[in-house]
């Protein structure tokens, strides 16, 4: 007498195959929608139209021969600006992005000593890869870069 279908191994095994594929697809799916990433902007076509305005704005900085770096520190981040041509130290909007964590990214608004010191004071250290943008409050000019945290020797923000 032969056993029924329930029992045997093999009804079972052509079951399992694709109900792993379908157990698979759906615990890809919830790590998909718990952990996104943000790579693409919704408003590209206006962020497009932007980085022209941003190239203006290198070019008046490289006309104004400023030069910044950035270091970091135990308590922060110390940036060092050379004027230039600019008669003082201006205070500066300081921009941090990261690169796929839009939930991390910044901004500080920071006044110089007297030597062209910025210095910020950050709760956790920063790590990883980080876009750094410096503009005035009246956003004549700006200077940007990309910088690995952390980082004991200066790294300098090309404008």
């Amino acid at each position: 007498m032969q056993k029924p279908w329930y029992k045997q191994f093999w009804p079972w095994f052509l079951i399992f195959l694709p109900m792993s594929a379908v157990i698979g697809s759906f615990v890809t799916l919830g790590l998909f929608t718990k952990n996104s990433v943000d790579l693409v902007s919704e408003d590209y076509y206006k962020e497009g139209k932007g980085i022209n305005v941003d190239l203006t704005r290198i070019h008046v900085a490289k006309g104004f021969q400023l030069k910044a770096s950035v270091v970091s520190t135990d308590t922060g981040l110390i940036f060092n600006l050379d004027k230039g041509k600019l008669p003082i130290y201006p205070a500066l909007k300081v921009t941090f992005t990261h690169r796929t964590l839009p939930d991390r990214d910044f901004e500080r608004t920071i006044s110089s000593d007297a030597n062209g010191n910025y210095r910020i004071s950050l709760d956790t250290p920063l790590s990883g890869p980080w876009f750094i943008k410096l503009e005035p409050h009246n956003k004549e000019w700006i200077i940007q870069g990309k910088v690995g945290f952390p980082t004991k020797t200066p790294t300098v923000l090309l404008d």
